[in-house]
């Protein structure tokens, strides 16, 4: 089974992009956990931190469905929405698109070299986020002596955002696989540590639920500026400075989160899938 792909990165955070509309190669296809582990594997298949896959939607322009290296589903992804939003506008001639995704319609527009994304509303409840009972979202304990309480944001998918002194400091690799099934996440959760290295302007490095350590993360992004700014640490228009590159993040007062930065193609390449992968 022969299907096309495109690879793209926004900012270091990189993708495989499928397309299953009417016509595309992609379309019919039942993606599986192995298929999509091969795809993301960086020895033997494409490599990835997620796989994104373009259908039709009843509700907004396309449909982007969005798995996780390890072949989990995700239900929103801000540098993926901005690739695809991006290679969508460019295919369509327009500057701006809606799209729907498992966390609800996202809206995409153009601005130059950069793209835009409405990510909606940030939710600070601790059911929207969610947690496994009532706590005060600002002071979540997950139970590590030598870190400060998480703050818990909801961009679509769950985040953990540790305010610490020095974000480069964090033994990410050793920690982030822990917190990440801290029991309290009944969904597990994208784990961020962020320091203030100057005014309105943070840095971030992310453990990200599924995939592992990656240089950028969008939906991470809108929530290390949205706990920032709850923390009163920073203003509601920040810039986050990730490893792959720095995203601007806008927390509206209507309470949706605007996220604006680059996305690019890499390449363009056809994979064989193996039909017996389950």
């Amino acid at each position: 089974m022969q299907i096309e792909f495109v690879k793209m990165q926004g900012i270091g955070n990189d993708f495989v992009v499928l397309d299953a509309r009417p016509g595309g190669s992609a379309a019919g296809l039942d993606l599986t956990e192995d298929q999509a582990r091969h795809i993301a594997d960086r020895h033997f298949g494409i490599g990835c931190d997620q796989i994104l896959i373009i259908a039709p939607s009843s509700v907004a322009d396309i449909t982007m469905h969005i798995m996780n290296s390890d072949g989990s589903m995700a239900a929103a992804c801000g540098n993926g929405s901005r690739c695809v939003a991006d290679l969508v506008m460019a295919e369509t001639g327009t500057d701006t698109i809606s799209m729907e995704t498992k966390g609800g319609v996202i809206n995409a527009r153009r601005y130059g070299d950069l793209v835009s994304i409405d990510m909606g509303p940030a939710k600070c409840d601790w059911a929207d986020i969610p947690l496994a009972h009532d706590m005060d979202t600002m002071n979540i304990d997950l139970g590590q002596a030598d870190l400060p309480p998480a703050i818990g944001v909801n961009m679509g998918n769950p985040h953990a955002v540790h305010i610490v002194d020095d974000a480069e400091a964090i033994d990410l690799a050793a920690i982030g696989p822990v917190l990440e099934h801290a029991p309290i996440f009944p969904d597990r959760a994208n784990i961020e540590f962020i320091s203030l290295i100057a005014e309105n302007h943070i840095r971030m490095r992310v453990w990200e639920r599924g995939s592992g350590i990656t240089i950028a993360c969008g939906t991470g992004a809108c929530a290390a500026a949205v706990a920032a700014a709850r923390q009163g640490l920073t203003g509601r228009q920040v810039q986050v400075t990730l490893d792959g590159g720095t995203l601007e993040i806008d927390w509206q007062d209507n309470g949706h989160v605007i996220m604006t930065g680059p996305s690019e193609i890499s390449f363009h390449g056809v994979i064989s899938l193996d039909q017996d992968q389950a």
